[in-house]
């Protein structure tokens, strides 16, 4: 009681010490700090003997981001899904546990219009198979997609010190694992969210982690793991698949001549990465009708979204959109800009950027950044650059950026992180402030109470992690579940609505539990009433203040969106959409 009463504010004039937020947050920084310290001493001999061990510190790396993000569920549960981007996703993912890679057109799609989904010509995400894949594992395995979140992370972290194995010495490369784990672990975006990043840098680590291993030996496993990373970033990121596929080549050019030698190993790493071809093929195949003709088009031909590259123009939607359709349109209209790109406009926008690396740096490590500056001597290290300002730039082409277009490179700016640190004899230091900064904010997130948590929040940056019901999606959710039985909920958006996707299905829609259904106005609405007698229907209004669902029917504003009334046909010309 008398640290809760302690704690309760950090207003000075309520608490014994009369500290503010600022004294308690260097308070806590100096303890961890101060406890890091003492603790090197006896840690670091310890640790130079297990970071020689490989198979231990790649279960130790992959372990901790998911223990430490479990310890947290008490107060930050599994992530609820929010967005278009998560419910894509997840549609993908149910699609492939069911292990089919695309699903019929509803007879009734016009009620399940959403972003980032195709109606037609089949019922499908517009993404490719990575992520989905990972989330289908984990929804198969543990019976969760959020599961295949948590290991993609896992994976990431442990992979990370064995790519770092084949550049640096062990115990930098155990370093940088942890790093890992700091940066990507149970505070980042990537752990809290359904639409990835962990997979395209895991495609990554394999990549770069081969490389100066089959330039040294040749072997066959790194043949194959090369040919696997190459094959995980085609089905994660196909245009940053491209910039990884260059970087590849003009990592052995310095070679030369000796190029032969490495003929036999280039023709493994071209089998390991053959299934990911036909994997996109099929993918392909299955939800567009055509081969080479890709999901993402589609969705751009019939939608307008997601926008073009900065060099082409907007693209033309081609059919009929949803209130929350057309705002998306016109949001990614406006940020990607009128016609196409030019220089000074390019240079201005990657300019504008530089702030979003910091989603891969820890602060301490900038005081050590400038020392990697002397490693640019050797080619090695000055091709890591190159990569890094190759994907930076290739990157700059798309009117919005987040860091996981950038995933593949994550495993090098750690390399850059800790081949700057073994340069200076204040690493140790400049890794306590790391770890102490960590330790402050997962502390604070784990232990604090709820007046502490909500007056220091405000000033944590870097960390994404859900917390609470921000939404009233969870208990929106939890009223639908306690009334039982099978569930039609029509959405119905505010005339204020902001570009918030609420409606999302199962990949089998039909026999889903609960059917989200866009608010078509009532006559409309009775006729899906009627496909689907056995089910309750409920009103969602998701930006009422709380958001609610209340028992159907209803007397409401007519909807923005145009449709015509019985089943939608197949009318989509697929061949039209390459022409476009």
């Amino acid at each position: 009681m008398f640290l809760f009463d302690f704690f309760r504010s950090f207003l000075p004039l309520h608490n014994p010490v009369g500290f503010g937020a600022g004294d308690f947050l260097l308070l806590a920084l100096a303890c961890a700090l101060l406890f890091l310290v003492f603790l090197r001493a006896w840690l670091e001999p310890a640790a130079r003997r297990f970071a020689a061990r490989t198979g231990w510190c790649m279960a130790l790396l992959a372990a901790l981001p998911v223990l430490l993000r479990l310890a947290l569920l008490a107060r930050h549960p599994v992530p609820a899904p929010s967005g278009a981007d998560d419910f894509s996703y997840l549609l993908l993912a149910d699609t492939l546990r069911h292990f089919r890679l695309a699903n019929p057109a509803h007879a009734w799609n016009q009620f399940f219009e959403a972003v980032f989904i195709l109606q037609q010509p089949t019922y499908s995400s517009i993404f490719p198979l990575g992520q989905g894949l990972v989330l289908a594992a984990g929804w198969l395995i543990f019976g969760h997609p959020w599961a295949g979140v948590a290991l993609s992370v896992a994976a990431l972290c442990a992979l990370c010190y064995w790519m770092l194995r084949a550049w640096t010495t062990p115990g930098w490369a155990l370093a940088g694992g942890l790093l890992a784990a700091m940066e990507f672990g149970p505070l980042n975006q990537w752990m809290n969210l359904y639409w990835g990043g962990a997979v395209s840098a895991i495609a990554g680590c394999l990549v770069f982690g081969a490389l100066p291993r089959l330039r040294q030996s040749g072997g066959r496993r790194d043949a194959v793991l090369l040919g696997a990373g190459l094959g995980l970033q085609m089905l994660t990121r196909p245009f940053e698949f491209v910039l990884l596929a260059v970087c590849v080549a003009i990592y052995f050019l310095p070679l030369g001549k000796q190029l032969r030698s490495l003929r036999r190993p280039a023709a493994v790493a071209a089998l390991a990465f053959l299934p990911a071809v036909l994997l996109m093929l099929a993918q392909n195949r299955a939800v567009t009708g055509q081969w080479t003709t890709l999901p993402y088009e589609v969705s751009r031909y019939q939608y307008g979204v997601p926008a073009t590259f900065t060099i082409q123009p907007n693209p033309t939607p081609h059919r009929a959109l949803t209130g929350e359709q057309q705002l998306d349109y016109q949001t990614q209209s406006i940020i990607h800009g009128e016609g196409t790109d030019t220089m000074g406009r390019y240079l201005e926008r990657w300019g504008e950027r530089v702030h979003f690396y910091r989603f891969f740096f820890l602060p301490p490590l900038y005081l050590a950044l400038p020392f990697f500056l002397p490693a640019l001597r050797q080619f090695r290290f000055a091709w890591v650059l190159g990569t890094l300002a190759l994907f930076s730039l290739g990157a700059n082409f798309y009117p919005y950026f987040y860091p996981h277009y950038i995933a593949a490179v994550t495993c090098l700016m750690l390399l850059v992180s800790v081949t700057a640190l073994a340069r200076i004899k204040s690493a140790p230091l400049v890794l306590s402030l790391c770890a102490a900064q960590f330790l402050f904010w997962y502390g604070i997130h784990a232990l604090a109470s709820e007046n502490v948590f909500l007056a220091v929040g405000r000033y944590e940056t870097g960390d994404f992690i859900n917390y609470d019901d921000p939404e009233g999606r969870i208990a929106i959710h939890r009223k639908l579940a306690e009334a039982g039985g099978k569930q039609l909920v029509f959405v119905h958006y505010g005339p204020q609505h902001l570009f918030h996707e609420w409606i999302h299905n199962d990949a089998d829609i039909d026999r889903a539990p609960i059917v989200w259904a866009g608010d078509l106005g009532a006559n409309e609405n009775d006729r899906l009433r009627k496909y689907y007698p056995d089910r309750t229907a409920w009103l969602a209004e998701p930006d009422a203040i709380p958001p609610r669902v209340i028992p159907y029917p209803y007397i409401a504003a007519p909807p923005q969106g145009l449709f015509e009334s019985g089943p939608l046909k197949n009318d989509t010309n697929i061949d039209e959409v390459g022409k476009h």
